[in-house]
């Protein structure tokens, strides 16, 4: 048993123990509430934590700025109608992890794999066992999966049908793009805008790359507005603060000067030739003859526009920054500057074939030459020596001023991007010479172009342009107009005229080597070019693919409406067509369908059809030639069995007549036929036409060449 005094003291120390942890814990209490304080005070008054601002922190939290995509202007047609405009595509990717679940339990990821297989192949160019590969990857357990270049650049009608299958898992990212509608169109000149990310604001912009869009990428790009104001956590906008804004400007609107009717049957032409020959380039320009206005361009090898398919082989715009020796189309110009000089008498003879100049020899392309000829002759021959006379007859210094008069050697400020200038080699005689034939001299299509206005306008040269305005989007005010402007009178009127009718004799008269360019009712000039291709060392190429072809025309003749320049580089000739028949498949239409277009006068001269249905398919073409109708032969017989127009018809000159033999029937090549044509055609022959739109034919649904029977459907569309 304790003795009281002993527990007493017990009980006293346990009081004070427990006084002294009391007293502990109210000054630990004291002391925490007191540094807290100071802290809060500390931070209340200098609103910063660890170096970070409280109040710079809570701005960004809660002050938001939005940035305001312009809209990229659009690109025009001559009628108005878009060539290049925004749109919007997406990308598809499909969510395989089966933790992703949404409200409900609802799975957020692929569940029936092969159904969703199924359906992207209906709508994606995929197949479908490859959509399954893609959607069932062996390695690894991915998050999600994308589909290559099949699930990228879906259009927003393609995003709704696949939406419309409730496909989980499957899900689209919206990206700003731009449509060009019409494919392959001018594609090198118009050029392209793709997406590239900006360093600046982190999100991507179309920004040209070639052609029109990259000339004029600040025009179309517009200025991107923004949006600054502060939001609460649940995104409503809090009041008192003034919202900062600077509104949005939408790129301007670009309207060219080309024609879409005649830009597609160019188009289609140039993909005719192509596929015939496969040349190394192919350019063809067509433009307004008294104001330089491009209306139609085109060249070879060029890209789908929409796809992008084939742009890895043709980011060059050859129109303005591919350099050539032109060769015998150089010789409008020797011509020009002799008779303007007043160095050129035509009827005076030189012997041709060969011509030696201080030891060196200018050949002609006929080596043998045609004895003592007239200069006269000699153009409409496109001899060399004649040529290379002119020129020492001229003098270098005269011939050199032409040469600069006309545009050459220096840029012709189109303000499209890599424009070159051209170079000469013009040191010693020789080279002198051969400068005034089309060799040793470089030039651009854009400055040729340029130069033959000066002929065709009665000495003023105009600058060639493809933009008539642009436009303000929001006011439809014009900001820029364009339009001819004379840039020199490098000849006389008189000068000009005579050049016309020295071209004529190109194509009219019975020794003149560009007949093939004759186009019923209206009067040509033109001159053809064979231009030798460099290898690259100094030298030129040999062998029979190694030439450069070329054309200029003027049609009609007196008064010429549109020029026209086509050049063929190195096409593999088969030995059924020359390089000149070829070039007149793209030359004549696109110019009768521009002339007809516009409405310039024509000789017309009626005649009456005559009867030759049974007799031989020789004879029958022989009577229809010489009345100037133009024969479409149906089939491979010996016999005409029936006729279209019937006998004593009268019919204008040119117009085509139809004529079916007793043979195998083949499809002719309707494109640029008018729809009255069409239409006869299918009637003599038994076919059905389906046809869409009105004007001239730009599609075929019977391919060129492919055996008919009567029943058949042919489907065309006319523009």
């Amino acid at each position: 048993m304790k003795d009281p005094s002993n527990r007493s003291k017990e009980n006293l120390k346990a009081r004070k123990n427990r006084k002294l942890v009391g007293i502990s814990l109210l000054l630990i209490f004291f002391i925490v509430f007191f540094v807290l304080s100071l802290r809060l005070v500390v931070i209340a008054v200098g609103k910063n934590v660890k170096h970070v601002n409280l109040n710079e922190r809570a701005e960004k939290l809660y002050n938001q700025t939005q940035t305001l995509k312009a809209k990229r202007g659009t690109i025009y047609d001559a009628n108005g109608d878009p060539i290049a405009e925004d749109t919007s595509t997406y990308s598809l990717y499909a969510v395989l992890d089966k933790n992703q679940r949404g409200l409900n339990d609802k799975p957020l990821y692929v569940v029936n794999k092969a159904k969703t297989a199924r359906v992207l192949s209906k709508y994606l160019p995929i197949t479908q066992k490859k959509a399954l590969k893609i959607l069932s990857p062996k390695d690894g357990h991915p998050f999600q999966v994308e589909f290559g270049s099949a699930g990228t650049n879906i259009s927003l009608i393609t995003k709704k049908k696949i939406d419309a299958k409730h496909l989980a898992g499957i899900n689209f990212v919206q990206q700003q793009a731009r449509l060009y509608p019409n494919g392959v169109f001018s594609s090198n000149l118009i050029g392209v805008a793709t997406s590239q990310n900006n360093k600046k604001t982190g999100m991507s912009d179309l920004v040209g790359q070639m052609g029109i869009e990259q000339a004029f990428n600040k025009q179309l790009a517009g200025t991107n507005g923004f949006r600054n104001a502060d939001y609460d956590v649940y995104g409503y906008k809090l009041p008192g603060k003034k919202q900062k804004e600077r509104k949005v400007k939408n790129g301007d609107n670009i309207y060219t000067t080309i024609d879409s009717r005649i830009q597609t049957l160019l188009e289609s032409e140039m993909n005719s030739v192509q596929s015939q020959v496969h040349p190394a380039s192919l350019n063809a320009i067509l433009m307004d003859a008294k104001t330089g206005k491009i209306v139609a361009e085109s060249q070879r090898p060029s890209f789908n526009a929409a796809t992008l398919s084939g742009i890895g082989k043709a980011w060059t715009n050859t129109f303005t920054s591919d350099t050539f020796e032109p060769g015998s189309t150089m010789k409008i110009f020797t011509l020009s500057a002799s008779i303007d000089s007043g160095h050129f008498h035509g009827n005076d003879t030189y012997e041709s074939g060969r011509y030696s100049i201080d030891g060196k020899i200018v050949p002609d392309w006929d080596t043998a030459g045609w004895g003592y000829i007239t200069y006269n002759k000699g153009f409409a021959l496109s001899s060399n020596v004649a040529m290379a006379h002119l020129e020492q007859q001229m003098g270098p210094k005269t011939w050199k001023k032409y040469i600069q008069k006309f545009g050459f050697l220096k840029s012709t400020d189109s303000g499209l991007p890599n424009e070159l200038t051209g170079k000469i080699q013009f040191n010693y005689p020789i080279e002198q010479a051969d400068t005034a034939f089309g060799q040793g001299i470089e030039i651009t299509p854009i400055q040729m172009m340029q130069a033959l206005t000066a002929v065709s306008n009665n000495g003023k040269m105009m600058k060639p342009y493809f933009i008539s305005k642009v436009t303000d989007p929001n006011t439809g005010k014009t900001v820029k107009k364009y339009g001819p402007k004379e840039i020199g009178t490098p000849i006389r009127s008189s000068t000009a005229k005579k050049v016309r009718d020295h071209m004529q004799d190109v194509v009219y008269k019975s020794y003149g080597i560009g007949q093939d360019y004759k186009i019923k009712g209206y009067r040509v000039a033109a001159k053809t070019g064979t231009a030798q291709v460099s290898n690259g060392n100094g030298g030129y190429a040999s062998g029979d693919d190694s030439y450069l072809y070329s054309v200029a025309g003027m049609v009609p003749a007196n008064n010429p409406r549109y020029v026209m320049y086509i050049t063929m580089k190195q096409p593999k000739l088969t030995g059924t067509k020359t390089a000149t028949q070829l070039m007149a498949e793209i030359f004549k239409p696109v110019i009768v369908r521009a002339l007809q277009n516009s409405n310039t006068k024509q000789t017309v001269v009626k005649k009456q059809v005559p009867s030759v249905t049974y007799q031989t398919t020789t004879e029958a073409k022989k009577v229809l030639n010489e009345k100037n109708f133009e024969v479409v032969s149906i089939g491979n017989g010996g016999t005409v069995i029936k006729q279209s127009p019937t006998a004593n018809t009268t019919l204008a000159e040119r117009k085509r007549v139809f004529i079916l033999t007793n043979g195998t029937w083949k499809m002719p090549r309707i494109i640029g036929w008018n729809k009255k044509d069409v239409a006869e055609f299918c009637q003599l022959t038994g076919l059905k036409l389906e046809s869409t739109g009105s004007g001239y034919a730009d599609s075929q649904s019977i391919n060129f060449s492919q055996t008919i029977k009567k029943g058949q459907t042919l489907k065309a569309n006319f523009e």
